[in-house]
Order: C-alpha cells, then structure tokens, then sequence
C-alpha cells in the first residue's frame, strides 16, 4: 500500500471517498509515524491516540453511510495554544502545569465539528513567545529538514522549523500530520511555514474566532493552518474560520469557497513590491527568489507595482513595545491561585513572585518586564501611546497602496533556517527574524508564505503575499500560481524515523 502519511490533505479526502483507504488505516499510519519519529523532532508534545482512534471510528460509519463531512476521517495536528475539552492544554509552559480544560476552542471545534480527527497537541514556543520553537517548556523542537554541507551530505545540526508554531510546521513537514493548526502573533504561521517547506497562512484579524485559544497579544494574535500545498491551506481555513459569538472581534461576514477560487490565475492583477522590504542584511539568494516570484507573476499575467510603505522601518520596533504590553497584561492571570503551577510562599507575594519566577521561562520574562515597563507611569505615553500612533500610520501605508494593487509580494524571511543555539543567545537577532511578518499583523490583514526554492545550503525558502482585509480569495489564487511555478518542497530523507 502507498504510504499514506506522504498524501496531502485534499488527496488524503479523496481517498477516503473513494474508499481506497477507511479513517482507521489513515489515521493509525499516522500514530505510526509518530510513535517512530516524534522522539527525534519533539513535535509533539502530547499525542492523542485513543481519542483519534475514536474520531476515525466514528468517521469511517459516516463515510460508509455517504454522510461525509469536509474534513471527514483527516489526521490533524492541533498547536498547544489551542484549548482541548478533557485534554491537557499548556501552551508549552510550566505555569500551567497538567491544566486540562472543561472547553474546546472554537477553531478547534469547527474542526472537530467538520470530521477532523486530533491525532494530539504540538510543541510551541512558550505562550508563542519566540522565533524558533527554542522556548518551550518541553525542549525545542528539530526541523525534519537539514543542511548539505559543500561534502554534499546532510549536516548533523538540528535546524530550528521556525516559531513559535514549530511543532505546527516541523510535524506537517515530517508527514506526522496531514495539516496542523498555528497561530500568528507576529509571523509565527508564516515564518516556520517558510522555514520548513510548508504552506501558512494567517488570515485577517477577525477572520477566525480567538475564544478558546491562549492569549500572548490580543490585538495581534490570530489562528491558521499550516499544510503541505495551497488548496489545503483553503480547505482548512474554510473550516476554521467563521463569526463565533464568544469572541467580541470575531467579525460577523461569510466565509468564501476558498478552494472554489483556485486555477483562477492572476491575469490583470496589480502586485505590489514594497521597496522598504529590500532591507539590509537579507541574503542573496532571498533577493533571487523574490525576483523569480516576480517574474513567475509577470509571466502568469499579472503588473507589477514597485510600491513604497514609508513607516516600515518602525514597524518591529513598534510591534515589539504592542506585543509585550498586551502580553504582560495577559499573563497577569497566571499567579498559581486558580490553576497551573502554585509554588508556596511565606506570605501572598511571596508565592506570586516565586510561583511566577519558576513558572515561566526567560523569554516570556522578559516580554512580561518590558511591557510592564512600557506601559507603567511615565514611560506609557513615552512608549506604548507613540506605538500605537505608529501602528496607525502603518495601517495608513499599507491603505493607501491599496488605492494602486491588489496584493503584495515579499520574502517571508530574511535567510533560511538556523541551527538550534545559532541565534538564541541574542534577542535582536531573534527579533529581526519577523522583520518581514510583523507588518501584516500590525495593520490587521492577511498574509500567507508559500514554499519557492531552496537555499544553497539545501534549506527550504518562501515568498509571502499580503493582502486587502478578508480577501483571502486573492491570496490563495496568487499563491497557487507561486506553487505551480516553483513546485513542492518534500524533505528528501526520513531520517528521524526510528525502524
């Protein structure tokens, strides 16, 4: 038999349908795979398969009654951000211990609802706090993927997949899942998305119902997939997105057919190529790829715009005052009185400050210093006001251009994939490597990263798209025509199955 963990997505259904192969066999191919290879990628931080192998049973008396529903019998992964009715939930840090909730996230139960089936809970930086999965409370995640030395044979360093939705992209890289779900903060969907190989995409801010899913930055934070190709990254998003009442900037608007749009071309669209996104620093072969996406677009039909959005150079700066604000006043929760880690001391502050102190890691410390400095007395007028007016006027850009193109064409990251310890001794460097994501969550709009070549070194690169507020339709036909051209990127040696 094929080895059905190598399908994607939309074949994966099209089995199923076609019964060449029930939900039981799919999904037990892919604890399989799991049980065989998660030891050497720590994608998964908590697998599932009791509770898949009863999602699958129930599935294949759907299909065998020709009740199917979208994403009936199909093995996903779910982020740890992601609450689970009667499942551990942690966002990979120690505060909340074995915190289990009476709930399941909205996007979660949409899933849940189409015929998804949870095959467990992925590894992510801790609360989404970082740029290369290094922060989680249970050990860093490894890329499948790894470099060619100038020998011609793979490299023993482990690569970072990206962050914070690591466990997200190295899983659905690995074949340990046919898709996963993300979140995006600041690029963590489209980043490891670029990094490994895979589709991302972080849809516009409301798109999809935030109720359910650990808060790092409320106002920036959004829920995705990340999958193998552009048509599951639509099949997916029409399943997860949604109005959802519970959640108070979930906006009320249909969601379109996005895989209806597909093969639809980009003739006569206006692409815009920022000029501030040719930054300092970026490597010449990030440079060549976003050429060849220029002139795969130009060669499909499409006009290409050079366009400038002048308040760029402040976006990471303001982004990084925004996010750790929000993330301080989020974090307030968790003081070991309600749930999680409680570490007891002589007296009430004593047990908040060494509750917190051993609970959370050095990463979302620091975020929780800075944004409880940025916004204390004297310094919130300073700091947090000026960053927001900021953030308003990189809306503005981003507007006004909309007035000239239809959507935009940028690298996803400044270079390819680092080994683990390269960069996470300095924080400015970690940061640098949203420069090209932080942006789109700023100002609200959808963006997604689609797999374009290869580094030189053998490692996976992506072009991102931006695009006008909840129109996701352009993007997933434009980046359709990205993925014809450049073609997938599938990891050439399974090196981390064990047997």
């Amino acid at each position: 038999m094929t080895d059905l963990t190598k399908l994607t997505l939309s074949q994966a259904r099209d089995g199923l349908v076609a019964k060449k192969f029930s939900a039981r066999e799919l999904t037990d191919s892919f604890l399989t795979a799991i049980d065989k290879g998660n030891a050497a990628l720590n994608a998964y931080v908590l697998p599932t398969p009791e509770h898949a192998r009863a999602q699958a049973d129930e599935s294949d008396k759907r299909l065998k009654s020709g009740n199917a529903r979208p994403l009936e019998g199909l093995p996903l992964g779910n982020k740890d951000l992601f609450c689970t009715n009667g499942i551990r939930t942690t966002a990979c840090s120690k505060i909340l211990g074995n915190f289990v909730p009476a709930y399941e996230s909205t996007v979660g139960q949409n899933l849940w609802n189409a015929g998804g089936v949870m095959l467990g809970k992925l590894n992510n930086d801790e609360f989404a706090m970082g740029s290369s999965n290094e922060t989680s409370a249970f050990g860093n995640v490894v890329s499948p993927w790894r470099r060619i030395g100038k020998n011609g044979k793979p490299s023993t360093d482990k690569l970072v997949p990206g962050g914070s939705s690591g466990g997200s992209s190295a899983a659905v890289a690995a074949d340990l899942c046919l898709a996963a779900t993300a979140t995006d903060t600041g690029g963590s969907i489209r980043q490891p998305a670029a990094l490994t190989g895979t589709v991302g995409i972080k849809p516009t801010y409301g798109r999809c119902s935030r109720w359910g899913i650990v808060a790092f930055a409320s106002s920036l934070d959004q829920a995705g997939p990340i999958t193998k190709t552009v048509r599951d990254a639509a099949m997916m998003l029409k399943v997860m997105a949604g109005h959802d009442a519970k959640d108070s900037t979930s906006v009320d608007m249909p969601v379109p057919d996005y895989e209806a749009v597909l093969g639809k071309g980009v003739k006569g669209l206006r692409v815009g190529v920022p000029n501030e996104y040719r930054v300092d620093g970026m490597s010449a072969e990030v440079q060549k790829l976003w050429d060849d996406g220029i002139a795969w677009l130009k060669a499909a039909g499409a006009t290409i715009h050079d366009i400038s959005l002048p308040h760029t150079k402040y976006a990471l700066p303001a982004y990084y005052i925004v996010a750790p604000a929000e993330a301080s006043s989020n974090l307030a929760r968790y003081d070991g009185m309600r749930y999680g880690l409680r570490v007891n001391g002589s007296n009430l502050t004593e047990t908040y400050e060494q509750t917190r102190a051993e609970g959370f890691g050095k990463e979302v410390r620091r975020r929780i210093l800075i944004g409880t400095y940025v916004l204390s007395a004297g310094y919130y007028d300073a700091y947090y006001l000026k960053a927001q007016k900021v953030r308003t006027l990189i809306k503005r850009d981003f507007d006004d251009a909309w007035n000239t193109v239809d959507v935009m064409l940028t690298p996803t990251t400044p270079s390819p994939a680092f080994a683990a310890g390269e960069k996470s001794g300095d924080p400015l460097a970690m940061y640098l490597e949203d420069i090209f994501t932080v942006t789109v969550n700023m100002a609200g709009l959808p963006g997604i990263s689609v797999p374009a070549g290869l580094s030189s070194q053998g490692t996976p690169l992506g072009l991102q798209l931006i695009g006008k507020p909840f129109d996701e339709e352009t993007l997933f036909r434009t980046a359709q025509v990205i993925e014809d051209a450049a073609g997938r990127f599938a990891v050439p040696d399974r090196w981390w199955i064990k047997g």
